[in-house]
């Protein structure tokens, strides 16, 4: 072979191209083959570079096994690349961080090297391409079937090369493509490869490919069965062994050897010491094996472990010693609380039963009464007398049904529902679980919670509660369930349905005066700060809290203003530095906390006409309600105007049509409703009103107004009226009395039928008005109207 120049002139030839070399070690690239490069060396590089700035062709050629072995240095290319090449196509080219260079490159067509062209910075030759010589058509076609049916044959033993392969090579009808192709999804030597594609006769190309593919069919499937047979034999220690090593192997890579199986053992002790259900003891034995079977740097370990962790931290069988001295609870229970009879016996009731029997259910008790009261403070007070710990769940705002029973185990941060959330806090099985403001709660597109409480609440069904979460039945038979509400028309009739009802009632103003006395001033001076100080407040004093600064069932807002008072108290200790007594009297209230909020009494101060004290209940308790009524010439037009409510407008429709039926019996003209409009009106205009049991005061005030009669001032009254004049039992009659009597009214009329709910009333209460029984409109007008 000859060397010339770039310089020297030679005869010129249309096929032949002079591009740059890229020298190859031990790979060997055919025709229509993409493959990624990496090259480092710098003639190499300049050889790249200079085909990119020209038409991107360049010679790939495979070093020889000398060349290839010599690193440290540039071959000889002259003497140790192959003469037989591919001429390929740059197709990207990327500089690494290192300095080498990542080559994309796609062969176009085998080609040989006429001449080498001597140049310092790359290294270059003119090549000429070269083709296959001809070949009998039959013999190619029959070396074609053979070779497609022996590559088929591999492809379906060898996962690695894709089948729709196969279909693209059997479209091939150039036989040197077909072979070309076919070659490159192989793993042959080096050597054959270069074989491959240096023979020049197609017949004897297509008969080498033929070969080297059975070859290759059967090295993979010996490999196969070397495989089985070395997996057959290796038995379950050894595997486990070889497993074992190798996790060891990699903790100690990382620093944390001995730290798994020291969790893991320790995890397997907890469960074996853990006193729990049979049912739970299984699945945390089942889960305990898969966690040990699994890395522990896996996500679903994690999930695992903390589900673990949650059934051997609950408590199945641990309990509190329940207190069963009746005479020591009640007497917890009174210095807790002032009154509140009913709720207290019941409580005793139940301590008394556990004494006799050794398992009882527990009882679901609902505490129902207006905010302030001491419901919530009660249920403490019932964990103190019978020796239980105490939880509290607020259902307030709830509505997602997730909450009460949890969520199962397939949602990422999955986590038990809040009823054994606390379970677990309170570390025993048998607590007084209160569950707080259960009229609150409301329900959505993620489910209803107070049907998922139907099975908590349920004696029946709670000692097997299944929360999504932990899927296990759970005993909740021993927990002394208690839930509060304010008004139990908001809580579902199901859930109504499983819980004892017990009214914890508005206070009186003696009571309210003896919990301030006894409960709230000694807790409000020890806050502040006033202990061992001489703080007192009168009896007086007390009373103008009560009437002038609160108007409330409860006592929540007495207890601010008397820490209000203390603080007061604090800052002028502070402030002046010296001791002196703080007697808080009437007078001195004022200077305090400031003007009056309220009036001493709501009522009237003389008898008027049109205008009648009703009354009403809301949630915070009873409230005097007055109803005001005007009869102005007109022509019969009836206006209700107060923000009333559809059932209160109805009723106002309905008195008017009773006080026209009864035009004869109060002396009245027939035809006065064509002549005068009546207006009725129930002040206070933006709070919303509603309820029939207006009925009476509006039809008394409607009367008054046409008679021009005038209304007892010191009498309020209460009940739905009818058509015919009937007088019919409502609702809420302690708390309407005890408001009756907190605003200074002496007289009270009622239904007869609700003459029955007088014994829940106070005898305090009820001497100090009287109360007038009615079952017709015509009884209760004598006492209303002045004659």
């Amino acid at each position: 072979m000859k060397f010339f120049t770039q310089n020297e002139s030679n005869e010129s030839n249309e096929s032949m191209v002079i591009i740059p070399i890229l020298p190859l070690r031990d790979v060997v690239v055919f025709p229509y083959m993409v493959i990624p490069l990496f090259i480092g060396k710098t003639k190499s590089i300049n050889g790249l570079v200079e085909a990119m700035a020209k038409d991107k062709k360049i010679f790939l050629a495979i070093e020889t096994i000398t060349a290839a072995g010599n690193k440290k240095k540039d071959p000889d290319v002259k003497k140790n690349i192959s003469n037989i090449g591919t001429i390929g196509s740059v197709l990207q080219i990327l500089k690494l961080p290192d300095g080498n260079i990542k080559v994309l490159v796609e062969g176009k067509t085998r080609a040989e090297i006429v001449r080498f062209i001597n140049n310092d910075k790359f290294v270059s030759a003119e090549v000429i391409p070269i083709g296959d010589s001809e070949i009998e058509t039959t013999e190619a076609e029959a070396l074609r079937r053979s070779i497609l049916k022996s590559f088929e044959k591999y492809v379906r033993i060898n996962p690695s090369i894709p089948k729709e392969l196969i279909k693209n090579v059997a479209s091939l009808t150039d036989y040197s493509q077909m072979t070309d192709t076919i070659a490159s999804h192989f793993s042959f030597k080096a050597a054959d490869k270069l074989k491959l594609l240096e023979e020049k006769s197609l017949s004897k190309r297509l008969n080498l490919l033929l070969s080297l593919i059975d070859m290759e069919t059967e090295i993979f499937k010996m490999e196969n069965k070397i495989k089985e047979t070395v997996k057959g034999k290796m038995d379950k220690a050894q595997k486990h062994y070889y497993l074992n090593e190798q996790i060891k192997a990699l903790q100690k890579e990382m620093g944390t050897e001995g730290d798994s199986g020291d969790e893991l053992k320790e995890l397997e002790e907890q469960i074996n010491k853990k006193k729990m259900s049979e049912e739970a003891e299984k699945k945390a034995k089942h889960e305990f094996l898969k966690l040990k079977k699994m890395a522990s740097m896996s996500p679903e370990a994690a999930v695992i472990r903390n589900y673990i962790d949650w059934i051997i931290s609950l408590p199945w069988y641990e309990q509190s010693k329940v207190l069963k001295n009746i005479t020591k609870a009640g007497k917890i229970l009174d210095e807790d609380h002032y009154g509140l009879k009913k709720p207290k016996e019941r409580i005793l009731e139940y301590l008394a039963v556990q004494l006799l029997i050794k398992k009882v259910r527990g009882p679901i008790l609902c505490f129902v009464g207006p905010p302030g009261v001491g419901k919530t403070s009660l249920a403490k007070s019932v964990a103190r007398a019978t020796g239980r710990k105490f939880v509290r769940l607020s259902l307030g705002g709830v509505r997602d049904e997730a909450e009460i029973r949890g969520h199962r185990r397939t949602y990422i941060g999955a986590m038990p529902g809040k009823v054994i959330q606390s379970l677990k806090k309170s570390g025993v099985n048998n607590p007084v679980f209160c569950l707080d403001e259960v009229d609150k709660m409301s329900m959505d597109f993620r489910g209803d919670p107070s049907s998922a409480l139907l099975e908590v609440l349920d004696p029946e069904q709670n000692n097997t509660f299944n929360d999504h979460y932990l899927d296990l039945d759970y005993d909740l038979s021993d927990i002394l369930f208690i839930t509060t509400a304010n008004v139990l028309h908001e809580i579902p009739l199901p859930l109504q349905d499983r819980m004892e009802v017990i009214r914890l009632h508005g206070y009186t103003e003696e009571e309210k005066r003896n919990i301030a006395k006894i409960f709230l001033i000694p807790k409000q001076i020890k806050l502040n700060g006033l202990k061992g100080r001489k703080v007192s407040f009168s009896k007086d004093a007390i009373t103008t809290i009560i009437n002038r600064y609160t108007k409330e069932a409860g006592v929540r807002n007495l207890e601010r203003e008397i820490a209000s008072i203390c603080r007061k108290i604090a800052k002028q200790i502070v402030k002046k530095k010296k001791e002196k007594n703080f007697n808080i009297i009437k007078t001195s209230v004022k200077k305090y906390l400031g003007i009056y909020k309220y009036k001493q009494n709501q009522i009237e101060d003389k008898n008027q006409i049109g205008i009648v004290n009703g009354l009403a209940w809301t949630q915070a308790g009873g409230e005097l309600l007055t109803v005001e009524a005007l009869a102005i010439k007109g022509k019969g037009k009836v206006t209700t105007t107060g923000k009333l409510g559809d059932v209160m407008k109805e009723s106002a429709s309905a008195a008017v049509s009773y006080v026209r039926s009864r035009y004869k019996t109060l002396n009245i003209a027939e035809n006065f409703y064509e002549k005068f409009d009546i207006h009725i009106h129930v002040p206070e205009g933006a709070i919303p009103k509603d309820g029939p049991s207006a009925g009476i005061t509006m039809c008394i005030a409607i009367i008054s107004a046409v008679t021009k009669k005038p209304v007892y001032n010191n009498i309020a009254m209460t009940g739905e009226l009818t058509l015919r004049g009937r007088i019919l039992p409502i609702g809420g009659l302690k708390e309407k009395i005890i408001a009756a009597h907190r605003g200074g009214i002496k007289k009270i009329i009622i239904p007869q039928e609700n003459e029955k709910d007088l014994k829940e009333i106070s005898k305090a209460i009820l001497s100090t008005v009287e109360i007038i029984i009615v079952e017709h409109m015509d009884e209760a007008l004598p006492h209303a109207l002045v004659s």
